[in-house]
C-alpha cells in the first residue's frame, strides 16, 4: 500500500536514512511505527540459531512494512534489514491511527494491502510444504508475476537473485541454481544475462 508522501509529512511523518545491513527494527522489537520505502530496497527476514537467514519478503520503493503488529499491539516477529541505501518515511503508531480514523478510505486500502499480503503468505506456505524443488519456484515466479498484465511466457524478468529466491523458497542456492538450469531446458523460463524471465 502507497500513502501519499505529502499526506504522511501532513501527519508528522520524519525521513530516516539506512545503509545497507543497516537494521530498520529487530525481531522481538516493540512495534511503535508505520514505516514506508521512498527510495531503496529492504527484506523481512530472521536467523536461526546457525546463523541461516530466511527471507520472508522483500520490498521496494513506495512499498510499506510493520504495519500488522500495529493492529495487534505485538513485538516484531522478524527483521527489517536494508539491502541497498534507503530513505524511509516512518509515521509514530498514535499518528497513524488518527490518519486511519480521518480518511476511511486509507483504512479500507490498509485492510486490502494487508489481506494481500496474508494471501502471500499462505501461498508461500503452500509452496515450502512441497518436496519438488521446481514446484517451490514455479509457485514463487507465479505468484509475483500474478500483479503483472502481461501473462506471455517469459514476460516477466524474476526481481530476484539465485540467492533470495533460494531463501524465500527454503531451498539451498545449489539447488535453487541446479533447478532452474533444469527449468529452463524444460522451457519453463529463459535465462538472458544471467536475468531470469518467467
Amino acid at each position: 500500500m502507497v500513502i501519499s508522501e505529502s499526506v504522511l509529512y501532513s501527519a508528522g511523518a520524519d525521513i530516516k536514512k539506512y545503509r545497507p545491513t543497516e537494521f530498520i527494527f529487530n525481531e522481538g522489537e516493540g512495534s511503535h511505527y508505520y514505516y514506508q520505502i521512498m527510495t531503496g530496497n529492504i527484506k523481512l527476514n530472521n536467523y536461526d540459531s546457525d546463523g541461516k537467514e530466511f527471507i520472508q519478503n522483500i520490498l521496494a520503493d513506495g512499498e510499506s512494512f510493520g504495519e500488522s503488529v500495529l493492529f495487534i499491539d505485538q513485538a516484531y516477529p522478524m527483521n527489517a534489514e536494508a539491502m541497498t541505501e534507503c530513505s524511509i518515511l516512518r509515521l509514530c503508531k498514535s499518528a497513524f491511527f488518527e490518519l486511519m480514523a480521518k480518511f476511511p478510505k486509507l483504512y479500507l486500502e490498509m485492510c486490502k494491502s494487508l489481506s494481500q499480503r496474508l494471501y502471500y503468505k499462505f501461498v508461500m506456505m503452500q509452496n515450502i510444504s512441497f518436496q519438488n524443488s521446481a514446484a517451490r519456484l514455479t509457485g514463487l515466479m507465479e505468484y509475483l508475476k500474478g500483479s503483472h498484465n502481461d501473462r506471455k511466457p517469459y514476460s516477466f524478468m524474476v526481481p530476484l537473485t539465485r540467492q533470495q529466491m533460494a531463501s524465500l523458497t527454503g531451498l539451498c542456492v545449489e539447488t535453487t541454481i541446479r533447478t532452474i538450469k533444469t527449468m529452463e531446458k524444460q522451457q519453463i523460463v529463459r535465462i538472458k544475462d544471467r536475468k531470469i524471465y518467467y
